[in-house]
Order: C-alpha cells, then structure tokens, then sequence
C-alpha cells in the first residue's frame, strides 16, 4: 500500500530504520520502522496487519 502524501508530510522523518527505532523502543505503544515510498525516508508505525512481529525473547 503507497503512503498518502498527506500522512508522509504528517509524520516524523528519520535517516535510518535504526534512528528511527531508538524512537519506537521508548515508546509506550509497539512501533516500528518502516521506510516510506514518497519521501524514501523512515517513519514509524504501530500497524502489524500482515507484518510478522518479533516477539521479545524470541530469535526470527
């Protein structure tokens, strides 16, 4: 599914899946990184909808 321009403008812009993942382990709800096909950068998002999670705990 392509990002709406609306929603990448929205969002907060990270360098790499990395920076952008130091970010989603502080917060209080589960992220992750994802790298956007408008602006080729990274944003975070909580969606798991057809995303295999890593459990904690568990090698993948």
């Amino acid at each position: 599914m392509r990002t709406r321009l609306s929603i990448c403008q929205k969002k907060a812009r990270f360098r790499s899946a990395e920076d952008a993942q130091l970010i989603a382990d502080r917060s209080a709800v589960p992220l992750r990184p994802y790298r956007c096909d408008r602006c080729r950068m990274f944003h975070l998002t909580s969606r798991t909808k057809g995303k295999r999670v890593v459990r904690p705990g568990m090698a993948g």
